[in-house]
């Protein structure tokens, strides 16, 4: 029962579209009609100004952590406490990008993401926020920089279990950063074709 109400409740948190109510409340325009569509902080930054895209990050970053440190309080020192972790993980990642209030079309997951992955592998989120300043710059492209990060993320969990943090039972931590990376880069596939294609916008 723990696990249903865990993942229903992160689910509906990841579900709110800061970022589509930040823009229709300061230009009262539909964010998914810009850019790219998603409800993120970059196309939000487009379509609203740097400022709202901004606070549409730390918003959704907020959602990423809260939903993480409200299962863990839930889970408490339960046998599967871990694994419901995880599950909240993957479910506020799932409603950021597909929201049931805005017709399952959201957001690409990134700074939810953030902010998941910074309340459970600080320091592997380090290491891809590293490659993905370091990508960004070199390129200007940000939807490249936050695939590689995303497809990178489950890597730098191992490393940080072996190098720095020793994790007794690994799998929910991998399970939750492999499947989060898998959703942030199939919402991003629409600018995968268009890296492909040399049209997708740099910054």
């Amino acid at each position: 029962m723990t696990l249903i109400i865990v993942v229903i409740v992160s689910y509906l948190l990841g579900s709110i579209p800061f970022g589509y109510l930040i823009v229709r409340k300061k230009v009262g325009a539909d964010i998914r009609e810009t850019g790219s569509g998603g409800t993120g902080a970059t196309n939000v930054s487009r379509r609203a100004g740097k400022a709202a895209g901004v606070f549409t990050l730390l918003l959704d970053a907020l959602k990423g952590a809260v939903a993480v440190e409200w299962a863990r309080v839930l889970a408490g020192p339960s046998v599967n406490a871990d694994w419901i972790v995880a599950a909240a993980a993957i479910a506020v990642i799932v409603g950021h990008i597909f929201p049931v209030w805005l017709g399952f079309r959201g957001g690409k997951g990134v700074a939810t993401g953030v902010g998941v992955f910074l309340m459970l592998v600080p320091v592997a989120l380090l290491c891809a926020g590293v490659l993905f300043v370091a990508i960004v710059f070199f390129t200007r492209y940000v939807s490249l920089g936050s695939i590689v990060a995303a497809a990178t993320i489950p890597l730098f969990v191992w490393l940080q279990s072996v190098f720095v943090t020793p994790i007794a039972d690994l799998r929910p931590l991998l399970t939750a950063s492999i499947v989060g990376a898998v959703l942030i880069i199939f919402a991003h596939r629409g600018n995968i074709g268009r890296l492909a294609s040399g049209v997708e916008a740099q910054i």
